[in-house]
């Protein structure tokens, strides 16, 4: 089943070194990515594609590169058609 998430990343993040992480991590689970508002703050996304895939990407992208520190996950969720 296929998935829509949105996502708000967190913490004390490079935003260069976070953005290319997140935008890897989707091209290897093979998830469609929506990069929104990026800040040394926070990071908002939306991922499209199978819904394990975007429990693995959550899962990746909450323990995050080395270089960042991600303190909190929001997600809101919907089926796409």
């Amino acid at each position: 089943m296929s998935e829509n998430a949105s996502f708000v990343f967190s913490g004390r993040l490079r935003t260069d070194v976070f953005v290319e992480f997140v935008r890897h991590r989707a091209a290897r689970l093979d998830l469609a990515i929506d990069i929104g508002s990026v800040s040394d703050e926070a990071v908002t996304l939306t991922v499209r594609g199978a819904s394990d895939l975007v429990d693995a990407f959550e899962m990746a992208c909450s323990l995050g590169p080395y270089q960042c520190l991600v303190l909190d996950v929001t997600r809101r969720t919907g089926l796409a058609a």
